[in-house]
Formats: C-alpha cells, sequence, structure tokens
C-alpha cells in the first residue's frame, strides 16, 4: 500500500483539500464531506453574505447544535428510568440558539466592519471642507 492511498482529495466551498485518511475510513470521510456540503449550500441559499469562512463558521455551528442534540437524546432517560443527571448536566436548548444567534450577528458585525472599512479607504472622503 502507497502512502499516497492514505489521502483522500475533497471538495469543499469550491475548493480541493487533500485530507489524511486510511482506506478503511474512507466510506465515513466521504459521508462527512457530502454532509457538510448539504450544509454549507442550505446556508448560501438562506442567507445573503456568502462568505465563504462566515458559511463555514455557520455550517461547523449548525452540526455542532445537531451533535449535541443527538447527545442529548442519547442520554436522556427512556421511559421507566430513574432519573438521570440531567439537573447537573442539563442541556438548555433556547439558551443555546440564543446564543448561536448572538454569534451569527457577531459574524456579521464583523464581516460588515471590514466590508465597511475597505470601502472607505478607498472611497473619497466627504467630510472635508475643500
Amino acid at each position: 500500500m502507497s502512502a499516497e492511498s492514505n489521502f483522500l482529495d475533497v471538495q469543499l466551498l469550491g475548493r480541493e483539500y487533500r485530507v489524511a485518511c486510511p482506506p478503511e475510513e474512507r466510506e465515513a470521510l466521504l459521508a462527512a464531506v457530502a454532509l457538510v456540503d448539504e450544509q454549507v449550500k442550505q446556508i448560501t441559499a438562506r442567507t445573503r453574505s456568502g462568505g465563504a469562512e462566515r458559511v463555514a463558521v455557520m455550517a461547523a455551528l449548525n452540526l455542532a447544535h445537531d451533535l449535541l442534540a443527538l447527545r442529548r437524546s442519547a442520554s436522556a432517560p427512556q421511559a421507566g428510568d430513574a432519573p438521570a443527571a440531567e439537573a447537573q448536566e442539563g442541556f438548555d436548548t433556547p439558551d443555546f440558539q440564543r446564543r448561536i444567534g448572538a454569534m451569527e450577528a457577531k459574524l456579521d458585525e464583523a464581516l460588515r466592519g471590514k466590508a465597511d472599512a475597505s470601502s472607505e479607504a478607498t472611497a473619497p472622503r466627504s467630510d472635508s471642507l475643500f
């Protein structure tokens, strides 16, 4: 087996990436790439700002949210079970969603600030007297 077979070329956000991947994990990696690609497409379709960095961060947040929700449902007590340590390790979904919304707003603000700064640098100043 050559060292070349331990790598897989994948494409996300229109860019190609070479990822180290043992042959036995190729199918799982390709499934992960498809999942991330689908998230990216959904976010791009829903938002006006198509910045690759913002879309990637939002996709990561959405996937992390889904993962945490699955973990929570897997650890939730089943009918008839004694109450789990949910009081100790409870997951406040509304709070989590609020925090994601706040992060998205901060990202939007930061990206607008970058866009405003770059346009101010190239635009003539309008506050001069002459």
